[in-house]
């Protein structure tokens, strides 16, 4: 009789392993049917329709379906085939705790990239800038870290106000680097700085913006030099930005000229070249009218600014060099002279000294 039973036990267990694996191996095939079907509508979706959501979206439940899928099949397989009730407590948490980092690091995709998404749309070009998706995804590990604890069942109200009071001191002891984590989401929310601007500080750096992360902004310059600039540094200084609110500035050459020189031949000479010199070099806005603005009666010249109209602040150097070695050449063949100072030292001999 005791054998009938063992046997008759043995065979029902692995009835249930067998029922178990099959349950499993059901799941498992949903999950990646569900995934093939719920991609391939995303797609013509995205075909379809313009916008970043579905993109997102698809980014979002990239693997999703099929981890789900085994999840399901493996809690459902654990409470068929018979664990005794301290393994089947463990496998039940760790089902939760596996569950619960699937749902965190889904909304970490969603959340940063609908952040990102949104500072594109805002702000221009963000796409490297990562102060904001970094703390948004931080935040969102955070919470999930959270929950993972309560379903071991520690309890988290005490560890809040544990992180709380560790928070402040951890806040004094890193008061410089958090500076400039806020200075950095300051600037990026403030708008008037972004990925590609080119901008000059009070104190003389100046450059495109190549980068903004949690702790700095990095500004490479015509050399093609990178500075690391503390964010706290960029949120305190005087900043000029040449791309806002357009990147089309003006650009200022001075000239001047001696004082016997014909000043509306020279006007007209200047206005000649440089209108020249914005159709042949690339950068110039080809069409803009340029403009003399007789400014000083100096020293030993009369003093002007040639005005040109470029499409970037980047393009200054070239255009200027150009500007400046056709006027030599063509002040040279109209007879104008760009004098230079000259100071005469008159010497009183006195005594007779030789």
């Amino acid at each position: 009789m005791v054998d009938l039973y063992k046997e008759m036990s043995r065979i029902f267990q692995e009835k249930e392993l067998v029922f178990a694996l099959i349950v499993l191996l059901v799941c498992i095939l949903a999950g990646i049917s569900i995934s093939k079907l719920v991609f391939a509508r995303l797609r013509n979706v995205t075909a379809r329709v313009s916008g970043e959501f579905y993109p997102q979206l698809h980014r979002a439940l990239k693997g999703m379906p099929v981890l789900w899928g085994t999840l399901v099949g493996g809690y459902a397989a654990i409470h068929i085939i018979t664990i005794p009730p301290g393994g089947l407590h463990v496998l039940d948490i760790l089902f939760q705790v596996i569950a619960i980092f699937s749902l965190t690091i889904m909304g970490s995709r969603l959340a940063s990239g609908f952040i990102a998404i949104q500072l594109q749309k805002t702000a221009g070009n963000f796409a490297s800038t990562s102060i904001l998706v970094n703390t948004i995804e931080l935040v969102v590990y955070i919470t999930g870290f959270l929950f993972m604890l309560q379903s071991f069942g520690i309890p988290i109200a005490p560890l809040l106000t544990a992180l709380g009071v560790g928070g402040l001191a951890v806040a004094l002891a890193l008061q410089d680097t958090l500076s400039n984590l806020f200075s950095g989401i300051n600037i990026l929310l403030s708008k008037q700085t972004k990925v590609g601007d080119y901008i000059k500080l009070s104190t003389g750096e100046e450059g495109i913006v190549a980068d903004m992360n949690w702790r700095s902004t990095t500004i490479q310059q015509a050399s093609n030099n990178m500075i690391v600039v503390p964010n706290q540094k960029i949120a305190t200084a005087i900043i000029t930005n040449y791309t806002l609110p357009d990147a089309e500035c003006s650009l200022v050459v001075p000239v001047g000229v001696s004082y016997d020189s014909d000043l509306t031949h020279v006007e007209n000479t200047t206005i000649e070249v440089a209108k020249s010199v914005l159709k042949s070099t690339e950068g110039a806005v080809s069409d803009f009218e340029p403009l003399i603005r007789y400014t000083a009666f100096a020293e030993s010249n009369i003093q002007f600014n040639v005005i040109l109209r470029i499409k970037s602040i980047i393009d200054q150097h070239l255009i200027r060099h150009e500007l400046i070695k056709q006027l030599h050449i063509r002040y040279q063949q109209e007879g104008i002279k760009i004098s230079f100072p000259v100071r005469t030292v008159k010497i009183h001999n006195e005594g007779g000294l030789p």
